[in-house]
């Protein structure tokens, strides 16, 4: 299930342009690898990853399997335009942090290529709808620092992200 996580063949990652399906490119090689052999690759190498949306992000892939996946595959953070309700939901569920862009600031206006480093700071801080700083690092060392909207909306959800997640947290507390 793991390698079906983006493998839509109608998906289309930037980072790879002109080519449709779950295909991205791994850094530094520069190698074009399925979504799922390229994040194998990173965790191999203990690199955690972010994903960089558009709106909506979750639309049509409500199910828990949809955040399950890239949980699995080594994603801890969100950041898109906006989240669609039920899987920004589940997003937390299995411990992933979704973070909203400011208004009017899209990976486009960023000009985001997937090269960049990305540094959430202040994790330990969170609360519900807070502003959460997001340092960008590009290939040529320039940092930018981004201000994205911290998408856990309520308590529970944040007690359940401090957790890594829902089913940790439930495991804990029947051990307490």
């Amino acid at each position: 299930m793991m390698r079906g996580t983006f493998a839509n063949i109608r998906i289309r990652n930037e980072m790879v342009p002109g080519v449709e399906g779950g295909y991205t490119k791994h850094f530094p090689s520069n190698e074009q690898l399925a979504i799922y052999d390229a994040a194998m690759k990173y965790q191999a190498e203990g690199v955690p990853l972010a994903v960089i949306a558009g709106k909506e992000y979750g639309s049509g892939s409500s199910r828990d399997w949809a955040a399950k996946g890239p949980r699995l595959q080594g994603v801890r953070v969100v950041i898109s335009e906006s989240f669609e309700r039920i899987h920004r939901s589940n997003l937390i569920g299995m411990g992933i942090l979704p973070l909203e862009f400011p208004a009017g600031v899209t990976r486009k206006t960023l000009g985001l290529t997937g090269e960049e480093f990305i540094d959430v700071e202040s994790l330990s801080q969170l609360k519900p709808g807070c502003t959460v700083n997001v340092t960008l690092t590009r290939v040529d060392g320039k940092k930018e620092t981004l201000e994205t909207r911290c998408r856990i909306d309520t308590g529970n959800e944040l007690t359940y992200y401090q957790n890594d997640g829902i089913l940790h947290y439930v495991i804990r507390n029947m051990l307490n």
